[in-house]
């Protein structure tokens, strides 16, 4: 093979193809630089460089260019063939001069380069003369395509009042051609419709902004580019892309009131958070950069406040505090609104805030009267008679006319009627004697009435204070148990008592105490005051008998510190008991207990006995009972028996007798299911029968009864085909069907006929067949 003329192929290649940025013709170069290295001195091809032109064939096929060995004598005897991609379909050989040809239109953009080889063969034997030529048919580009924006339409936002020159947006077109070959695929961008806001750059598609812009003014404009191939020459191809550029806000714009003043009006009566009025200061922002704050200055923001509506933006006046038409008729207030967002780079414009006045107007209103106080203390000493004073409430009309007022109790706690009051000046007197031990407080709510108009009420608590008077003597906090044992010395401590007092003193309490002056001389105890509230009480002299005497009643003098002090005589009751060395306080109150009961010590454990006797005996009796209440092992499964046989045996007084059985348990649909040996079939069907034929009291009812039962089952296709037997029957003296038990019974089963089955329904068929024909044979 002559690789010298393959090399001078893709020498010239090289040059038509300055620039390869592609990836096809990367490959190119790849395949020139492994021939190189492959290239041999000896030239055996003389072949010329090959190109087609894309969409170049029309009817007859285009000549490429010829391959030609250089042992070809031109006589003939050399035959061309052709070999690879396309060969013999796209691409065809002269097999006599090697010129090759293509007879369909290529597309570039689908492939660029076709790699065919060539063969040279002697006619006469049919070997090649030449080793195989690889060579490359390369397609050149045309400009047959148009540029495309691919990710249009598009949606830009850019800061209103932006700088020029400020970057929008890229817009990028694409082309199919080869960027590499030539100007098909060289773009030139241009403005079509944006001018004089916006600026696009010709080789990148940047949009810029050309001037500054007010959103206020306008904020949303719509701009077209147009991309060109062929750096935009005549007859080149061109597309457009349309842009939306809307503009963002920026806070470049203060509030302003569209009013320098405003008039307002609020009744007297209005309670606090009413609302007043409402301003409102514009601002040509959106969003947080229309955000404002509303201020009151001065003094009146103790009365009025003002808020900001989140939704409108409006500023809420609001009444801080209540207001009065007869102390001040009018308020004038400035009101200022902010910007809540500012953006330093705008402060230099100005402040972003305004100001606006506002004027108040107080309506006259017919008021309730007015107490002189919110609420009112008083007090008195307990005690006090009926009719004492207690205090004086006042309420006068706030309006001009002064209307009178009339005062009433509305409510006292505790809610016992102790006060009245003066309807005319308000005067609170006691009705009863007050007790400071049973309430110290008294809460009374008072009313005063408008004359002229009922409708006018006002109401304030008074709160009466009862002063203790010392009116309770002190006394024992509790019964105290002394005991004292036999053995008893002289001088020993055998109680600590104290004392209580219901009164309240305001110096603290103090109490003193002594034995009554009736029980000082021959007392066997003696009372010593501790100075502190308490007394001990200690023996006078040792050794007590007591058989001779059990208790001793020792009467306890106790005075207060009051002014008048009081006094009162308690008594402490002091038990001697029989006790050891160590005393057994627990045996000795047993025993105190018992002899006041008069029982000896044998005497109660008698009493034990017996009581332990008769527990166990009720133990016992309770614990039989129970195990006779124990139900059989089957007694919830006897319901769950299918055949169902009710009987009703029971004789009694004949059809007078109306308590021999519960009529009503022949209505009901459950029935006690109980076991019987089963009779012979066709004697109990007759039995059966006969005592349903039988006539007793209300035999109507029984006959419906077991006429709705037939139906129901005969109704009722679900149900088994199980023989249900059910007898309902009277028995009683004096009945004019006699017994109808068919113990007795001596009709013979032969006798009987049982043609009445076949009416029982579709259930009984089987049933009915079998007796009818048990008749036949006996028959």
């Amino acid at each position: 093979m002559n690789f010298s003329a393959l090399l001078h192929l893709m020498v010239m290649l090289i040059q038509l193809w300055p620039c390869c940025p592609s990836t096809q013709n990367s490959s190119i170069q790849n395949t020139v630089q492994s021939f190189t290295e492959a290239r041999r001195v000896k030239r055996d091809w003389l072949w010329e460089p090959l190109f087609v032109t894309e969409e170049q064939v029309s009817r007859d096929p285009v000549y490429v260019g010829q391959v030609k060995s250089d042992l070809d004598k031109q006589d003939g005897n050399l035959k061309y063939i052709l070999i690879g991609e396309g060969a013999g379909s796209i691409f065809v050989i002269d097999e006599y001069n090697g010129k090759i040809y293509v007879t369909q239109k290529l597309d570039r953009e689908k492939k660029a380069f076709h790699t065919l080889r060539a063969r040279a063969i002697n006619r006469s034997t049919q070997l090649p003369v030449e080793p195989e030529l690889d060579f490359i048919i390369m397609v050149r580009d045309i400009n047959d395509n148009e540029p495309q924006f691919l990710d249009g339409p598009y949606v830009a936002t850019v800061p209103e009042m932006s700088p020029e020159g400020t970057s929008v947006t890229q817009v990028t077109a694409t082309d199919g051609d080869d960027a590499s070959y030539g100007n098909s695929a060289r773009l030139l961008y241009s403005l079509i419709q944006g001018q004089p806001y916006f600026s696009v750059e010709p080789t990148t598609g940047v949009i810029r902004m050309a001037s500054q812009m007010d959103r206020e003014t306008k904020d949303q404009y719509l701009v077209i580019i147009q991309a060109k191939d062929m750096v935009g020459q005549p007859g080149a191809f061109s597309a457009t892309a349309t842009v939306t550029i809307n503009l963002s806000d920026i806070n470049d714009n203060p509030p302003k009131f569209q009013q320098s003043l405003y008039y307002m009006k609020v009744s007297e009566d209005a309670p606090v958070g009413t609302t007043v009025g409402k301003i409102f200061a514009e601002d040509s922002d959106i969003g947080d950069n229309a955000a404002m704050d509303y201020f009151i200055e001065g003094d009146s923001s103790d009365v009025f406040d003002i808020i900001t509506d989140s939704e409108t933006q409006e500023g809420i006046i609001l009444l801080k505090k209540r207001v009065d038409y007869e102390s001040k008729r009018r308020y004038s207030i400035q009101v200022r609104a902010v910007n809540r967002y500012i953006d330093e780079s705008f402060l230099s414009e100005g402040p972003f805030e305004d100001t606006t006045l506002v004027k108040i107007n107080v309506e006259d209103a017919d008021e309730p009267p007015v107490f002189t106080s919110d609420n009112y203390v008083m007090e008195i000493f307990e005690g006090a008679t009926s009719g004492s004073l207690v205090g004086v409430i006042i309420a006068r009309d706030p309006d001009n006319d002064d209307s009178p007022v009339r005062y009433s109790i509305v409510h006292s706690t505790p809610l016992k009627r102790l006060f009245s009051i003066n309807e005319h000046n308000g005067t609170i007197i006691t009705t009863e004697p007050l007790d400071r031990e049973i309430a110290s407080w008294h809460n009374i709510n008072v009313t005063a009435t408008e004359t002229r108009n009922p409708e006018k009420i006002s109401e304030v608590n008074v709160y009466v204070h009862v002063l203790d008077v010392n009116d309770n003597a002190p006394e024992f906090p509790k019964n105290y148990e002394t005991f004292i044992c036999e053995n008893v010395v002289s001088g020993q401590l055998i109680q600590s008592i104290s004392a209580v007092d219901k009164d309240d003193s305001p110096e603290g309490h103090h109490f003193y105490f002594s034995l009554a002056q009736e029980a000082t001389n021959g007392s066997h105890f003696i009372v010593k005051d501790n100075q502190d509230n308490t007394a001990g009480i200690f023996t006078e002299k040792g050794g007590f008998r007591r058989k001779e005497q059990v208790f001793f009643y020792l009467p306890i003098l106790i005075w207060d510190n009051g002014t008048p002090a009081l006094t009162s005589t308690n008594t402490l009751t002091v038990t001697v008991c029989d006790c050891d060395t160590d005393v057994n306080t627990f045996y000795c109150r047993y025993e105190a207990f018992m002899y006041s009961l008069g029982l000896s010590t044998e005497a109660l454990v008698a009493v034990l006995a017996c009581i332990l006797i008769f527990l166990v005996f009720f133990l016992a009796i309770v614990t039989i009972r129970q195990q006779k209440k124990k139900k059989p092992p089957f007694s919830e499964k006897m319901e769950e028996f299918r055949e169902n046989i009710v009987s009703y045996d029971d004789e009694g007084g004949g059809e007078e007798d109306t308590e021999a059985f519960d009529i009503s348990a022949l209505r009901t649909r459950t029935v006690m299911r109980t076991h019987k040996p089963r009779k012979k079939v066709a004697s109990e069907i007759h039995s059966l029968y006969r005592q349903s034929l039988q006539v007793g009291p209300d035999s109507a009812i029984f006959r419906q009864f077991i006429s709705e039962k037939l139906e129901e089952a005969n109704a009722d296709p679900s149900v088994p085909p199980y023989d249900s037997l059910q007898t309902y029957a009277f028995e009683g003296t004096g009945s004019l069907a006699g017994s109808l038990s068919s113990l007795g019974s001596n009709t013979s089963d032969m006798d009987q006929n049982y043609d009445y089955l076949a009416d029982w329904g579709p259930h009984f068929k089987q049933l009915a067949g079998m007796y009818i024909s048990h008749r036949s044979v006996g028959d």
